[in-house]
């Protein structure tokens, strides 16, 4: 099978990235990492669209940062999970993508400060999540959110989350998210997929990067969470009665085959899924999606998807 490489001014900006965070730095205490990761998205980061309203807000003593663009009627809202494999990652990491997708999106944007593991680990990430939608709900309107249309997205890490939390409201019987935009998420707990093999050692993060990352969030292997639904959602029996998903994954990436099986494990529940493969990119791809062809092409479809979800309720075609 031909494989399409991976695009050219993707490897470039990564590896411009990269020179900012040496081999090393993964020996470092964390405080140290996230802080210089924090910085270094900083240095990176592209500047917000104009017109748009931005503030740091308490929701319910979990810290968000709120994107909304202007107008005087009420908006749909977005629950924003970010990547960093639990581990890492911030509003300060998230700013210009989460700014993006409220201006292309016409959505208010909540960015989710949620606690980190390994210090925290599941659930705690679900306990916030939770307490930013219940804030939402009750204090969404003065924040220019329509509570009844609010998506769950998130990428890498924050697809789970995305996940996990529509699971919790199904059971709990609560109401439920809009749609569900999994951004290539990390859904399973196996990493001897082929996805995992073929890009183990691939650019942005490799398989031995994400067994780190989820023995940080899940604790010892063998311990409850490894085969916690809510927090491994491939593990799931019952998919019944979830919002609308759409999921975009990377060929390059060895979370790949994560987002492929949960959109089979979907349609084969009856809820609507729209998977997106991209051959020509990695794992983390928005963030190269300035300089990159394919991942602003990428970025622009799951702002569509945000858009279509939290405004009519349906997956683009």
């Amino acid at each position: 099978m031909s494989v399409t490489p991976i695009d050219a001014g993707m490897l470039e900006f990564y590896e411009e990235l990269s020179a900012r965070t040496p081999p090393e730095a993964t020996h470092w205490p964390l405080a140290r990492q996230r802080a210089t990761w924090d910085e270094v998205c900083r240095a990176f980061r592209a500047p917000r669209p104009e017109r748009l309203l931005v503030e740091d807000l308490d929701a319910n003593d979990v810290h968000v940062r709120v994107f909304r663009p202007v107008g005087n009627t009420p908006k749909p809202g977005v629950i924003y999970f970010h990547g960093g494999g639990w581990v890492l990652g911030s509003c300060e990491t998230h700013d210009d993508m989460c700014a993006e997708f409220a201006a292309l999106a016409d959505v208010v944007t909540v960015l989710v400060d949620y606690r980190l593991a390994p210090e925290h680990r599941h659930p705690a990430q679900l306990e916030d999540s939770l307490a930013v939608l219940d804030w939402m709900g009750s204090s969404g309107r003065a924040l220019g959110i329509d509570p009844t249309h609010i998506v769950g997205a998130g990428d890498s890490a924050g697809g789970q989350m995305t996940v996990g939390l529509a699971m919790t409201l199904r059971d709990r019987g609560l109401p439920q998210l809009r749609g569900q935009v999994l951004i290539y998420p990390v859904l399973g707990s196996d990493t001897e997929t082929p996805s995992y093999l073929r890009n183990a050692h691939a650019p942005c993060l490799t398989r031995d990067e994400m067994i780190y990352y989820l023995e940080s969030f899940l604790g010892p292997r063998g311990s409850a969470s490894w085969t916690d639904p809510y927090a491994v959602p491939n593990l799931a029996g019952n998919l019944s009665a979830l919002p609308p998903a759409f999921i975009a994954v990377a060929e390059h990436d060895p979370l790949c085959d994560d987002g492929a099986i949960f959109h089979d494990k979907l349609k084969a529940a009856g809820i609507a899924s729209k998977l997106r493969r991209e051959p020509a990119l990695a794992h983390s791809y928005m963030r190269a999606r300035h300089v990159s062809a394919p991942a602003m092409a990428g970025f622009e479809a799951i702002a569509r998807a945000i858009h279509l979800l939290a405004h009519e309720g349906m997956l683009p075609d």
